[in-house]
């Protein structure tokens, strides 16, 4: 079931990449496209949340968790205002994972180093 999360991820990933390359080229769907993989991204985001003890990790899933509401409402925002204020949230919501995504991994080494 993980596995099929997983898949779900990278497809939402995919989506969302697609759908702000598609906005250069086909400006009548991008928006359609990037919300469903915001969607995906957010869903499985929450339903691939791993379980730690560490105040640390919980604040970073947390963060990561928010981030992915962020692109969702850029999406939404995608819809409702034609102008680029939705670029903003996108830049916020795309820092919050980059930092987070380097953050759990480097946090993770270092409690399996305090195990061993």
């Amino acid at each position: 079931m993980k596995r099929f999360f997983l898949l779900l991820n990278y497809a939402g990933a995919f989506a969302l990449l697609a759908g702000l390359v598609m906005r250069m080229f086909l400006p009548e769907y991008y928006a359609m496209v990037y919300i469903c993989g915001a969607v995906l991204f957010a869903v499985t985001q929450f339903l691939l949340r791993p379980r730690y003890d560490s105040l640390v990790m919980r604040r970073l899933v947390a963060q990561q968790q928010l981030a992915g509401m962020l692109l969702v409402g850029a999406g939404v925002l995608m819809f409702t205002h034609y102008s680029n204020e939705w670029i903003v949230i996108l830049l916020c919501a795309t820092i919050m994972e980059v930092y987070t995504v380097f953050r759990l991994s480097h946090e993770e080494a270092r409690l399996n180093e305090n195990k061993k």
